[in-house]
């Protein structure tokens, strides 16, 4: 029988899967709409991304944004190939910084296989340099934080410079097409969100089947008391190592599913605002539930995009009551929730039974 978290993975898939195939037998869909969605299901895989790593193994990252802006910056490259190759129109930074050709690192970034190649390169660099030495010099807790927001911060630092060749303060903008599909065209955005859906649904059930693996059950032996596990022999670096790498993979695909929908990436998806927004969305959900990480993700950013349309400057506010109001009531978050109130329910439907029989 399938359990919670497989379950909502098999609706995330058909449901990707049923778009992506009505898309194509000309079904209209609503653009916007499907923008949304299929960013939050973007937002939500990124979630995911933080869960498996701070849930699982008690590493709190707020630096995932760093490997967001991977995926999302090499995406835009590629989309900012191709536009080039395809119109002759030079990006605008291209324009400020007065360059007849794009950089030499853009070379063969116009074929998806190679991009798809590169998402993953760069990431697990990344993501294995920063993640092999701090966890062979024992950084953890609070320390641990710090140092991936300072490394998040940097890199934004570095991407506001204008002559990278990623757009400087402006950002990558400009696209045509993906997959040899107009961005103007309907059908563009619900291939996107459909497919965006789809990534979701298989990630999560990946995800499901490697908390339940043996290098799950390292993952929360970790969490739950690192030293004895040394203790007994085991090489503690390599499952966090492993469990980090894999995280940092999947918060880069988000990026990637992302930036295509939105038309944009500038240096400001690398502020530390955002890195911990994703913290905020497992907090909310519930950490190491996989579900509520995803249901916390779809519940805040799907408030933030309607309340900062109608009420800007209260939704930190807002949000701030929201945070505050789960940590106090709901520690484990909605997850937990979730558990409270349906054993309330149950407790209410099964009290005329009890007073029958007495």
């Amino acid at each position: 029988m399938l359990r919670s978290s497989e379950k909502f993975a098999v609706i995330f898939f058909l449901a990707g899967s049923l778009l992506v195939i009505a898309s194509f037998m000309g079904l209209e869909t609503s653009t916007y709409l499907m923008n949304l969605i299929g960013q939050i299901a973007a937002f939500s895989l990124l979630a995911l991304s933080l869960d498996l790593i701070w849930g699982f193994c008690g590493i709190l990252s707020l630096g995932h944004g760093l490997y967001f802006a991977i995926g999302g910056y090499l995406v835009a490259m590629h989309l900012v190939k191709v536009a080039f190759e395809k119109t002759g129109t030079p990006p605008d930074f291209m324009l400020f910084m007065g360059w007849e050709d794009l950089p030499a690192y853009y070379f063969g970034i116009e074929s998806f296989a190679y991009l798809l190649f590169l998402v993953i390169l760069v990431t697990l660099s990344v993501s294995l340099i920063f993640g092999y030495f701090s966890f062979r010099s024992r950084v953890t807790g609070v320390y641990f934080a710090i140092i991936t927001q300072a490394l998040v911060y940097m890199a934004m630092l570095f991407m506001f410079r204008n002559d990278t060749g990623f757009g400087g303060n402006n950002g990558m903008t400009g696209f045509s097409e993906i997959f040899g599909l107009n961005f103007r065209e309907n059908k563009t955005a619900t291939i996107l969100c459909g497919i965006s859906l789809t990534v979701l649904g298989l990630s999560l059930l990946g995800c499901k089947k490697l908390v339940d693996a043996p290098l799950g059950r390292f993952m929360r032996a970790v969490k739950e008391d690192e030293s004895r596990l040394r203790f007994l022999g085991f090489d503690t670096v390599y499952v966090k190592l492993t469990a980090w790498c894999i995280s940092a993979i999947l918060a880069a695909i988000a990026g990637l599913l992302y930036v295509p929908q939105v038309g944009i990436i500038n240096p400001r998806v690398l502020s530390p605002e955002l890195s911990i927004e994703i913290a905020v969305w497992v907090a909310i959900g519930g950490r190491g539930s996989l579900v509520g990480a995803i249901f916390g993700a779809v519940v805040v950013s799907g408030l933030k995009f309607i309340l900062t349309g109608l009420v800007p400057d209260l939704w930190p506010f807002l949000l701030a009551i929201l945070v505050v109001g789960i940590v106090i009531y709901l520690p484990n978050g909605f997850s937990d929730g979730a558990r409270v109130f349906g054993s309330i329910a149950r407790r209410l439907v099964s009290a005329p039974h009890r007073k029958l029989q007495s």
